[in-house]
Order: C-alpha cells, then structure tokens, then sequence
C-alpha cells in the first residue's frame, strides 16, 4: 500500500528587515534635520574674529584678507586657508591660527621685526622691516633704537640685504648707530656710511657688516668719537681735538 505524503511543515520565515530600513531611514532624516537646523542657528556662524600681535596692518585689512567676517559659516574657511592668505601679505612672517567652537577665530600674527626707519620728504616716516619691505610707521610700530636710513632709493638692492643683515644682528650691537647712508665705490658697490649717537663715522660694507659690528663696539668703547673704517683691514682717527692731558690719537690699524 502507496505510503501517504507527509505535507513537509514550513519553517516560521525570518521576519522582513523592512522595519529596519523604515528606521534607518527615520534616522537619516532625523540628522539631516538637525544638520539643517544646526547650520541655519548662530552656534554655527562666526561670532568674533580677534587678530593679535599685528602693528603694521589693521584688522580692518587682515579680515579682508581672509575673506570671511562675522556671521559666516565657521566651518566655511579652514585654518590652513585662512594662513595661506595671510602669508600673501609681505610683512606677516608667521601667522597662527585657533578656531574655537563655538564662533571664535583667534588669529596670531607674527610680522617681521622693524630694522631701520626712513623719513619722507612729507614728514612722514616708513619703517623697514626684517625682509625688505616697507610699511606705515603708525599704531604704535615704532622700535627704538633703530637707524635711520637716508639717500637710499627703494629700488636698490644692497637696501634690502641691509634690512636682512640687521635683522640678523642683536639689538645691542645696532643701539648706538642712529644713521646710514650708501656709498658704494668700485671696489666695494654695497659700502654704506654709518653714523651713531656716540659721534662716530663709520665707513663698512653690508656684506662685511656681521663679522665687523662687534669691532665696532668694541672702539666706541675705548675711544673717542672719530673715523673707523671697517673694510678689509680695520682703520681708526679720532676728530680731535684731545684733551690736554691726554697724547694725541694716533690711526690705528688690525685685521
């Protein structure tokens, strides 16, 4: 006798994961709502931009530089964007960035240090700064102790390697030069003139200037005021007259 067919019994089939894309979906529209909200409220924009340690450049000319102000997006501008701006003005030589949520952009600013000042025929004055360029000597940007710089044209070159070999030397070697000027000859195209607050002429070069400033000194400090000449060879005359009680200043000179 033919064995009866047993119905095969249909295992409970796993429930549809429709549910979980109907919640995943509910999420995802939840945060997208909250992104919406989020980035059209104020905790989002900028709320302050504060520039510190600039002298030569106003805020004012610093925020137009970046491109952003007040009540842009914070996250609209990176700090790496914001530092590459900046660094397109010649007198920053190193800015710091610090963005902090929620709305403040901090942002240092670190220019080139001032080596000598010029004074305009309008009366106005210009400080030098550490690379070459010129700025406004105004806000407070003014250094003591730094020479004057006359009958030098903007567009020569020893002008800015001056400015660079200044910046270069400390500010207790350069206190007591109060004027430079140029006086190139064939032999010596970058010779300068120095004159300084002690009563001294000194005659050097810019390309010797380093190695000869602390000479320089050292002279001030021994003798009376005169010509030093700091070339190849070192030379010193005194303007005379001496005192009475003292022998007259012979020319000295050294390697």
């Amino acid at each position: 006798m033919p064995k009866a067919n047993v119905p095969v019994l249909k295992k409970d089939k796993p429930k549809m994961k429709t549910s979980r894309k109907v919640i995943a979906i509910l999420i995802l529209l939840f945060v997208v709502l909250m992104g919406v909200l989020f980035f059209r409220s104020q905790i989002s924009k900028i709320s302050e931009i504060r520039f510190t340690g600039n002298k030569y450049t106003t805020n004012a000319d610093l925020q137009k530089q970046i491109g952003i102000g007040v009540g842009a997006p914070f996250f609209g501008t990176s700090e790496n964007t914001i530092r590459e701006r900046l660094a397109a003005i010649s007198s920053i030589e190193k800015v710091t960035v610090d963005k902090q949520f929620p709305g403040l952009i901090s942002i240092h600013i670190k220019e080139y240090p001032a080596v000598a000042y010029t004074l305009n025929k309008d009366g106005s004055l210009e400080a030098y700064l550490a690379n070459g360029t010129v700025v406004p000597a105004k806000n407070g940007g003014i250094a003591a102790g730094k020479p004057l710089l006359s009958n030098w044209k903007k567009s020569d070159p020893n002008l800015a390697n001056l400015c660079k070999v200044l910046g270069q030397i400390s500010d207790n070697l350069t206190a007591d030069i109060s004027e430079i000027i140029p006086s190139p000859t064939v032999s010596y195209p970058d010779r300068i003139k120095m004159y300084t607050s002690s009563h001294f002429e000194v005659i050097t070069a810019i390309s010797l200037l380093s190695e000869k400033i602390e000479d320089l000194n050292s002279v001030i400090d021994t003798q009376q005021p005169g010509t030093l000449t700091m070339l190849e060879a070192n030379s010193y005359s005194s303007f005379g007259p001496v005192e009475d009680n003292q022998e007259p200043q012979k020319e000295t000179t050294n390697q």
